[in-house]
């Protein structure tokens, strides 16, 4: 019977363990909007929280919005509210930049609703997340009906 070795003892300059999950967490759904096949993933890096929402495998806009509050001093000021109908509104302290895509003014405008909305929806989730919010956008056309836009952020939500 062989003779257990002590372990070596890890070296005295060498970093802690990272308690992240690797590779990092992600859920996926799909749904039908206007008859259309509509994937939503999200992702949950340790820096950032990405979310694409693909129609035919596309992706054509990119945004971010940045959770974490600038002024630490009114963060109070923008706790959700306790109504159900202001829930639906975006959080008026959150602004969509757009990183890539956004070819023209209407599509870059709705892609910047659609981030500050799923955003939003992330913060009433969960009031302590600062982490980054980028949307990755590839839907087929450019529409801007509610009942459109709101099943589309019924899918978004069940993959948060």
């Amino acid at each position: 019977m062989p003779i257990p070795m002590p372990a070596d003892p890890p070296p005295q300059n060498a970093a802690p363990p990272l308690l992240t999950e690797y590779p990092a967490s992600a859920k996926q759904v799909a749904g039908l909007v206007d008859g259309q096949i509509t994937d939503v993933m999200t992702m949950y890096f340790t820096d950032k929280i990405m979310i694409t929402i693909t129609q035919d495998g596309r992706l054509a806009q990119w945004l971010q919005v940045p959770l974490g509050s600038n002024n630490p001093g009114r963060a109070d000021h923008f706790l959700p509210t306790s109504s159900a109908d202001e829930s639906m509104l975006p959080m008026p302290h959150l602004t969509a930049s757009t990183l890539l895509g956004g070819s023209t003014p209407d599509r870059e405008t709705i892609g910047q609703l659609y981030a500050v909305q799923i955003a939003s929806a992330i913060a009433l989730k969960n009031p302590d997340e600062q982490r980054p919010v980028v949307v990755g956008l590839g839907l087929t056309r450019l529409d801007t009906s509610r009942e459109r836009f709101f099943d589309i952020i019924d899918i978004v939500t069940q993959c948060l």
